[in-house]
């Protein structure tokens, strides 16, 4: 009866342990809901925080578009801080996030009232241990 109990909870602890997200997943997720909120509140200053220097957006033939176009992280910004881009209240949904090292990409819904699309998202981690989106690509709705 003893073995049985031993054996079922350390059945239970590694099932639990299973579900629990990785330091690096808990920033991942925090990195991406942040960037989401600077966007939504037209906060450029804090948006730029969570962007690499070599951020991009790479848009393949979206919104009627027959070519890819590449918008780097100052036009970005620019958006944001004009008002051309962001201001909705968007809710985020990470479908899946897939950590290599230093390198990790995530596949998320952003639900807003203006628009609701899907970005694969790619991220690194610096030498501070921060991550940071280094591209986007939405892929539609």
């Amino acid at each position: 009866m003893k073995k049985l109990f031993v054996v079922i909870a350390i059945t239970l602890c590694s099932g639990l342990r299973s579900h629990a997200q990785s330091p690096d997943k808990l920033g991942i997720t925090e990195t991406i809901q942040s960037f989401s909120k600077a966007g939504d509140t037209n906060d450029f200053t804090e948006l730029a925080k969570h962007l690499d220097d070599n951020y991009r957006i790479i848009s393949n033939r979206l919104f009627g578009s027959t070519e890819v176009s590449v918008m780097p992280k100052h036009i970005y910004l620019e958006k944001i801080k004009t008002k051309e881009y962001g201001g909705d209240s968007r809710t985020v949904t990470i479908k899946e996030i897939a950590l290599n090292g230093n390198t990790a990409s995530a596949k998320v819904v952003f639900k807003g009232t203006k628009l609701t699309f899907t970005s694969l998202i790619i991220l690194i981690k610096n030498e501070e241990g921060i991550w940071k989106l280094v591209s986007e690509t939405p892929i539609g709705g």
